[in-house]
Parts: structure tokens; sequence; C-alpha cells
């Protein structure tokens, strides 16, 4: 995720981007529940308080706004939220670091 940060696709100023990820990072703390990986991309099964899913929701369409090659796909109750996430292949590394770090924070 840290990559994904730094990339010369991403438009957020960089005195955003620890903000970012700290969001990021509290999402996956607290939530996420699996991490799903196949050559389509990555699934994310989250759990969480009421308000989870329009949360996932606000920050992927702020991440998509900055970082344009990121494709969301969040589905779920108000609690228990799938979010499918997606790039085009050259931007694989990416997504593959924010998949380390999902997994990692959510252990």
């Amino acid at each position: 995720m840290e990559n994904l940060m730094t990339t010369d696709a991403c438009s957020m100023p960089t005195a955003e981007r620890p903000l970012r990820l700290a969001e990021f990072d509290a999402l996956f703390t607290a939530s996420v529940r699996k991490v799903t990986r196949d050559e389509h991309g990555v699934r994310l099964d989250l759990e969480g308080d009421s308000g989870l899913r329009d949360r996932v929701r606000v920050l992927a369409e702020r991440e998509t706004a900055c970082c344009s090659f990121f494709t969301f796909a969040v589905e779920g109750s108000t609690d228990k939220v799938v979010v499918d996430i997606s790039v085009p292949q050259d931007r694989r590394e990416i997504l593959d670091a924010l998949a380390d770090r999902a997994e990692r924070l959510s252990a």
C-alpha cells in the first residue's frame, strides 16, 4: 500500500498521503476478516458496525478520484461488506501491496 501512495499515477498531494494510509490501516485492522487474491484482483471480506458499508464506499470513491486505475466494487449489508478491487495488469504490484497490507494488519 505504501507504493500505492507514491505512484506517479496518484494525484493526491503528498501531505495528504499519510492520512489516507492511516484510513486504510484503520479499516484493515478493525474490519478485514478475509483477503482473497486471484488473477482478476483482490476481494476483502469485512465486518463492522452499521456504518461500515458507507465508510468503505466513501473511502473507495476518494481513492479512485486520485488513483483512477483502481476499480472498487462495494457490496453487502451495512455491517458485512465485500470489496472487489482490480487494477490494470501493469498496476498489479500496487494491488498486491494493498492486499499484503490488509493481510498483515488484519491478522
